[in-house]
């Protein structure tokens, strides 16, 4: 008889980002979103925020199913140290692409990967934060009025999303990719296989080489 505990994971997020990224893993999941308030405060410390959002997530669902592995995640953007979480309109959305013109910001995801409640294993947390940095184009109206014709700025923080129409707006990203676009996949995978959740083999390399800055590699 199969323990569902040991083998059943789920995500507790409603971001089609994130479920696509966790099937290009191949790993079995469910998807189980909590109903929470997550905590946005353009005056908090960004990786503190991410992670507090995703245990709230996180916290909630393990209540719901005892013994399962649970994985949560919050993504923000910060500039000079200030938040940008998702606008609330559209003029908000274009205030804050111009805010980031041109210059680089900083990308926060954290990550919890929980197990609680089982009655004949321990509780287990797990939890990460994950940064990268991302440097704008100069961008005028009319290349932001372009960019909100193909991309829907008002569901994502920042008011932007790395997989669609990064040509009008990207000039270099430094770090995980996967983890701009809301799920650190080279960690998770990791983590997954240390807990026996994700079989051995290689991790689908997702980056985008036209824009990645590998100027720290070449220094050393």
């Amino acid at each position: 008889m199969v323990d569902k505990s040991k083998t059943t994971l789920l995500l507790a997020s409603a971001s089609p980002r994130r479920k696509e990224l966790l099937a290009r893993l191949r790993v079995k999941f469910e998807v189980l979103v909590a109903p929470i308030t997550e905590h946005e405060d353009v005056n908090a410390e960004p990786r503190a925020m991410v992670l507090h959002n995703a245990a709230l997530k996180a916290a909630w669902v393990c209540a719901q199913r005892p013994g399962a592995w649970i994985l949560s995640a919050d993504t923000t953007v910060a500039l000079d140290n200030q938040v940008l979480n998702k606008p609330a309109d559209l003029a908000e959305a274009r205030t804050m692409l111009k805010r980031l013109s041109g210059r680089t910001h900083t990308v926060y995801t954290g990550v919890c990967l929980w197990r609680k409640g089982a009655p004949s294993l321990p509780d287990r947390e797990i939890s990460h934060c994950e940064t990268s940095e991302v440097t704008f184009r100069k961008l005028d109206d009319e290349t932001i009025t372009r960019y909100f014709a193909l991309v829907n700025p008002l569901d994502k923080a920042g008011a932007y999303g790395i997989q669609e129409g990064r040509e009008l707006i990207l000039q270099k990203y430094r770090g995980s990719f996967s983890n701009i676009m809301g799920l650190p996949v080279e960690w998770l995978a990791g983590q997954l296989r240390g807990l026996a959740l994700l079989p051995a083999g290689e991790v689908p390399i997702i980056e985008d080489s036209l824009f990645r800055d590998n100027s720290h590699t070449a220094a050393r």
